[in-house]
């Protein structure tokens, strides 16, 4: 039998089949049924039945209810818009669909649902009116938490995304879309992996994987990419959430863009490891590629050599010409410094007008050679602001078994060498461990290189 039918049947007392067993199972029902007249004058239309779950739902008795209109559940919060569409739906027989706020009989608000139809008699005319109704406040409220909580998210100035348990994202907030570039309906469904910018090891996202798979906070810096190809540096901490039973259902993601922060540490950086004048690497710099280099040598056994260099005669260009000046022949200098060796060799100012060049993975002979033409290349260099200029040099190979230091000395020594000599040549330095006896190249000369002689002085 249809519903309608049933319904039907209670308004005309002609059920002829099992009318207590439907009656029961109305009454039994989960959801609130309460049946009204058709009659729509006098504030009708009228109850004329209803289960127990609606009296449940309203507080009232059955008898409270019954003949009375169901505009006794309406107050001060109901919205009158949808009782209108109600009442022009009931006017008509058609199907209402709607949901509202009613008043329970101690006055306290509640949301509920309404699908109510006309039930007509053989004839086709209207004779009642059956609501099923749901108590929907909770579903409410929850809904309404929610919004507030994506309000409140959307309103941070921190980055959020949320993706189920498999990795797909299923929220992103305003600040997302304002750091990464896309908007929320470009994302979602999709996974945070479109962020990637390769620069992290196949290791870093092994233990972020592994991080949450076991449900623990993972938290650390990531360089991600924005829609447009920019990197970004990002904060990000990345939390499970889990339900009751204590089973993992989403990750949230929570980010600050440290782009900022990290471009600045990097200039500062760049600051303390580079000399304002020249734009050399400083000393700092310089000791920890000559730490680096010594490093290799003794864990692989792979040379390297040092060139130690000094600018002639500084104190007079100083002097003549004055300190503007002298700043410039520096300048000059380590761009003619900078220009001769390769992108392998390393150049730092060592100190006033000296300088070092780390020399990784060769020997005495081709330091040496690369020393001579740093020379030529300086004393053929046109100053603007002193004329000629030329450099004294002093090379060192590394020998098994020495220390940086030690090495460091022995090319200073032969720097030495070369000023009190007659500068403007290159002088190789002397073997660790034989005190003051020269060095010997092959062709059996002594420790110095070949070179024109120049004038007394610094």
């Amino acid at each position: 039998m249809e519903k309608n039918s049933y319904i039907s049947s209670l308004s005309d007392s002609r059920l002829d089949t099992q009318p207590q067993l439907l009656e029961v199972a109305v009454a039994q029902a989960f959801n609130a049924v309460v049946i009204t007249d058709a009659e729509m004058a006098g504030g009708g239309p009228f109850i004329s039945y209803c289960n127990k779950a609606f009296t449940s739902m309203t507080g009232y008795a059955t008898e409270e209810l019954l003949g009375r209109s169901p505009r006794i559940l309406q107050g001060p919060e109901t919205d009158q818009q949808v009782i209108e569409q109600l009442r022009q739906c009931l006017a008509e027989g058609r199907f209402f669909q709607g949901s509202a706020v009613n008043y329970r009989k101690d006055g306290t608000p509640y949301h509920v649902s309404w699908n109510i139809s006309a039930v007509r008699d053989v004839d086709g005319k209207i004779t009642h009116f059956v609501s099923v109704q749901q108590d929907v406040t909770r579903q409410v409220e929850s809904e309404r938490q929610r919004d507030l909580m994506i309000q409140a998210l959307n309103s941070a100035n921190a980055p959020v995304f949320i993706t189920d348990r498999n990795g797909y994202l299923v929220f992103v907030n305003h600040a997302f879309e304002h750091q990464t570039g896309y908007c929320a309906a470009e994302v979602m469904g999709r996974t945070p992996a479109m962020l990637q910018s390769g620069s992290h090891t196949a290791q870093f996202y092994a233990e972020l994987r592994d991080a949450l798979v076991r449900g623990e906070n993972f938290s650390r810096t990531f360089i991600n990419r924005r829609k447009d190809g920019e990197l970004y540096h990002a904060a990000q901490s990345i939390s499970a959430l889990r339900d009751a039973r204590h089973r993992i259902t989403h990750y949230v993601s929570i980010s600050k863009d440290i782009s900022d922060l990290v471009q600045r540490e990097q200039e500062l950086l760049v600051r303390a490891y580079r000399d304002d004048l020249t734009g050399l690497p400083n000393r700092s710099a310089g000791s920890y590629e000559l730490e680096n280099c010594q490093r290799i040598a003794e864990r692989q056994g792979v040379p390297y050599a040092l060139i130690m260099c000094d600018v002639d005669l500084f104190k007079q260009v100083n002097d003549q010409f004055g300190h503007e000046a002298g700043d410039q022949v520096l300048q000059q200098i380590a761009k003619v410094l900078r220009s001769t060796v390769r992108s392998s060799e390393h150049v730092a100012r060592w100190g006033g007008e000296e300088f070092l060049i780390i020399v990784p993975g060769v020997g005495l002979q081709a330091a040496l050679e690369l020393a001579e033409r740093l020379r030529r290349s300086i004393a053929s260099h046109s100053y603007a602001a002193a004329g000629t200029i030329t450099m004294s040099f002093g090379v060192g190979s590394w020998q098994a078994g020495e220390a940086s230091a030690q090495l460091l000395r022995r090319t200073d020594m032969a720097l030495y060498r070369a000023k009190s000599s007659g500068r403007n040549q290159v002088r190789r330095a002397r073997y660790p461990g034989r005190g003051d006896e020269l060095e010997r190249s092959r062709d059996g000369s002594r420790d110095a290189w070949p070179v024109p002689r120049t004038g007394a002085g610094n």
